[in-house]
């Protein structure tokens, strides 16, 4: 836990998580061109290779959530990364990132990498991952690189 947010494993039932990835998911087809959101819904959420988290605050709200997979080949994914929007810039996102970039160094993953959009609705969450020492890169497992999407990574190693 940080000074202000305790990390957990987020149930795929749960209430809260359900509202904000419906907001997550309004989010990304509201600021992204047709065919350029690869969002998880709540199935893609669900797979064994993932562990979906959260960043909780003190009276037990859910501020943020992410998520990371496994790839082939020692690789790691960001996915459904979003803060709800009450709390942003209170280091929510942050304390969540800290904590999947370390599960992945404890499980031995060579590379975190992660896609996302272009533009002022992406701006806040590329600056974060930039402070975490992400750099923008090639297109990664079955992404195909467009104009909007870009794709960070970050060597593990």
């Amino acid at each position: 836990m940080n000074a202000r947010f305790a990390i957990s494993p987020i149930a795929l039932d749960d209430a809260q998580f359900r509202d904000l990835l419906e907001l997550h998911l309004a989010a990304m087809h509201r600021n992204s061109p047709p065919g350029s959101v690869f969002a998880l819904d709540l199935t893609g959420l669900s797979g064994p290779e993932l562990t979906l988290l959260g960043a909780w605050t003190r009276d037990g709200r859910l501020a943020a959530m992410g998520a990371l997979k496994r790839l082939a080949g020692g690789l790691g994914e960001i996915k459904s990364m979003r803060t709800h929007p009450d709390l942003l810039r209170q280091g929510a996102a942050a304390a969540l990132l800290d904590a999947i970039i370390a599960i992945a160094r404890g499980e031995g993953i060579d590379r975190l990498s992660l896609e996302t959009g272009s533009g002022p609705a992406f701006e806040a969450a590329l600056t974060l991952y930039r402070k975490r020492g992400f750099t923008n890169g090639e297109a990664f497992a079955d992404y195909i690189g467009s104009p909007f999407n870009q794709f960070l990574h970050l060597d593990l190693r």
